[in-house]
């Protein structure tokens, strides 16, 4: 293992944070208990003092086949997933090109699109060195309980990679903001959209500094130039209060917040 700094005002998705040291793991290494694991950082919001942080390492940024499954590693960024999957004419991954990030961020929040989600297709994850069937998992929407870290995963292969449904649901970007941002904020409630809600109680387009709720999807909470941390949360919360207050619906981040 060895530290590297990160500046989460370049990496990070939502362009908010500062140089960070961060601990890199890599194969054969004891990972840590006291350090929070990400990944690509494509939702995080990170505070001017978050916790002590890790990062694996390109080592577990790998694709593999073996009798009839395929592994990757956690680290292996979705875009290279979807590439190896065209190009091997693999079926079940299409979805994975709507989402940034790393597997391992997907296996975590159990990522998806509509009703496309990873762990639909998932055969078992590698968790503290320990492989376990994905249906021992507890996992729903937007979560997964992995009790550890997860530093690889397996696949049945399938062929027959649909260009159609990959095309299908690029178009679904069409309706996002395409400046910095986390992803969606909130998840959505059961039989509703955040988005909806945001827009709901007047909180579409609301700007507080440079951090505003879009005026194209209000669930994409996006920084305009120079957003702040503090500028994101007070938005943030603003609306978990308002929504709460005026619809009595409570939401959750999707958002995490470091």
């Amino acid at each position: 293992m060895f530290l590297k700094t990160i500046d989460f005002s370049q990496y990070s998705s939502i362009k908010i944070g500062q140089p960070t040291e961060i601990l890199m793991i890599e194969k054969e290494d004891k990972i840590p208990k006291d350090r929070y694991l990400i990944g690509g950082a494509n939702n995080l919001l990170v505070s001017p003092t978050p916790p002590p942080l890790m990062m694996l390492s390109k080592d577990f940024a790998y694709i593999t086949e073996k009798e009839n499954l395929l592994e990757i590693g956690a680290a292996m960024p979705t875009g290279r997933i979807v590439s190896y999957a065209k190009r091997h004419n693999l079926a079940g991954f299409e979805f994975c090109s709507k989402l940034p990030g790393t597997l391992g961020g997907m296996l975590a929040m159990n990522a998806g699109v509509k009703e496309y989600e990873i762990f639909n297709i998932l055969h078992s994850v590698k968790i503290n060195d320990i492989w376990l069937p994905a249906k021992e998992i507890v996992h729903g929407y937007r979560f997964a309980k992995l009790n550890g870290i997860a530093t690889a995963a397996r696949f049945e292969i399938k062929k027959g990679f649909s260009h159609t449904l990959l095309n299908e649901l690029l178009t679904l970007r069409s309706n996002q903001p395409h400046i910095p941002s986390a992803g969606s904020a909130f998840k959505n409630p059961k039989d509703d959209y955040a988005g909806r809600l945001i827009e709901a109680v007047g909180l579409k387009g609301l700007r507080k500094g440079d951090m505003q709720w879009s005026d194209i999807h209000a669930n994409f909470l996006v920084n305009l130039k120079k957003g702040t941390f503090e500028d994101a949360k007070y938005l943030i919360d603003l609306a978990k209060e308002k929504i709460k207050k005026e619809l009595n619906i409570q939401l959750q981040e999707e958002i995490k917040i470091l």
